[in-house]
């Protein structure tokens, strides 16, 4: 993990896991006067870019190739990947917020596409490292954890989301992107903020049998 051996760069399908961490923009160059980092300060694996993005304040997995056909099949919304995150809120989420994000909620005028939402307890998010810097939580409202699942992705999509229900969003974390093949989906598992591994031989694999699979998943 982490600063990876040169015998990387020899690979035929090169492609990595990161745990991008908070304030890190989903690219390997700074931008002008931006307060935010990049990629480079964590990955020194030249030739792969990010396949999507999260927003430089959202945490979580990252996927990274060289395969420019890969980028485009993981983010071309016709597949509809489910992408999970785990979020934390202000304000005690109950049945009707969780109703209401998984039917949609207009956004701009357009409503989001059907989701899954479901509450967490302490167990799952207990462990989590803390943010640096750590979020800002107001001691007379209390938060709670959702989990959140996705098939596409709108700018801002998850926080526009639970802010239409009341909930502003307050730590967002990527935990995983489901390839859509039954097998279990890409994750964040072993990796801290700012790690990063190449997928393994089982996962390489995968991901290049979903470039020959033609057509949309539903």
């Amino acid at each position: 993990m982490g600063r990876g051996p040169a015998s990387l760069l020899w690979r035929s399908f090169l492609t990595l896991l990161l745990h991008k961490p908070f304030g890190v923009l989903s690219q390997f160059t700074r931008e002008p006067g931006s307060r935010w980092g990049c990629l480079a300060d964590w990955v020194d694996v030249p030739n792969v870019y990010a396949a999507g993005r999260l927003d430089a304040d959202s945490e979580g997995l990252l996927i990274l190739t060289e395969n420019g056909r890969l980028q485009q099949r993981l983010t071309d919304p016709r597949f509809g990947h489910w992408r999970t995150y785990w979020v934390q809120v202000e304000g005690l989420a109950d049945h009707g917020h969780l109703a209401a994000l998984e039917q949609g909620v207009v956004i701009k005028g357009q409503r989001t596409r059907p989701a899954r939402a479901t509450s967490l307890d302490s167990s799952f998010w207990f462990d989590l490292p803390e943010r640096t810097p750590p979020i800002r939580e107001r001691r007379t409202i209390p938060t709670s954890w959702l989990s959140i699942s996705l098939r596409e992705g709108r700018n801002r999509q998850i926080r526009r989301m639970t802010a239409a229900v009341g909930l502003p969003t307050l730590r967002l974390i990527r935990r995983s992107i489901d390839l859509m093949d039954g097998g279990p989906p890409l994750s964040l598992e072993g990796l801290a903020p700012g790690q990063w591994r190449p997928v393994n031989s089982a996962e390489e694999e995968r991901l290049k049998a979903l470039l020959k699979t033609q057509g949309a998943r539903r």
